[in-house]
């Protein structure tokens, strides 16, 4: 997701009209992460949403059911995006297991350091809107879960030694300490930067990875 809403240009030199609503489509989603991650979810509103994104409330409705089918497709659209960059950083890395653990750690923080306000839509505001986004929330985090452990397993069968997770709970337990530190730290500003965060998250990692031959 940029940063800032582009324009569609109109009259003749207006896009096909496939271009055009995504392009739209990619404006509501900019302003929804904004709105929802300045104003909360019970005080964001479809009406605020297209209205930051400088389009009509009918509009929002032709892309979006209501203000949670936006919350759940901006929780989606970010998580397979960090997924998708966390696994790039991790097979970039090489052949050793620590360093590959290490940089998608690194990668995942400095997305989430990049893009603050897409955090606090998907960490935090998410927990306050309702059973559905709670659900959505929890498999995001058990899909991470799972992608770390499979890579992580899928690097010892290769190499045949490496750090490993005993079980997917493992993994778990190392993403849930994870969000719950970058949750509060994007709530109340400690420590300073989502960064610092990254020595005390990797000695948990390290701390809860079996050794090669456990």
């Amino acid at each position: 997701m940029a940063d800032a809403p582009s324009r569609v240009p109109r009259g003749r030199h207006a896009p096909p009209r496939e271009v055009r609503e995504e392009l739209q489509r990619q404006r509501l989603f900019e302003a929804a992460v904004k709105v929802f991650s300045e104003q909360g979810y019970a005080d964001a509103s479809a009406e605020a949403i297209a209205r930051a994104a400088g389009m009509s409330k009918a509009t929002f409705y032709e892309h979006f059911a209501n203000k949670k089918a936006c919350l759940l497709e901006i929780m989606d659209e970010a998580a397979r995006l960090a997924l998708e960059e966390l696994v790039r950083a991790a097979r970039d890395a090489g052949a050793d297991p620590l360093q590959r653990h290490r940089a998608g750690l690194h990668a995942f923080l400095h997305l989430v350091a990049g893009q603050p306000a897409i955090g606090r839509t998907v960490l935090v505001v998410s927990v306050g809107a309702g059973e559905e986004a709670l659900e959505r929330r929890d498999a995001i985090l058990e899909g991470f879960a799972q992608v770390m452990y499979d890579e992580a397993r899928e690097g010892v069968e290769k190499r045949g030694g490496g750090q490993r997770f005993a079980t997917v709970e493992d993994a778990f337990a190392v993403v849930g300490a994870m969000v719950e530190l970058i949750s509060r730290q994007l709530r109340t500003g400690r420590p300073a930067r989502v960064e610092d965060l990254e020595p005390l998250i990797e000695r948990l990692l390290l701390g809860i990875l079996l050794d090669p031959g456990a």
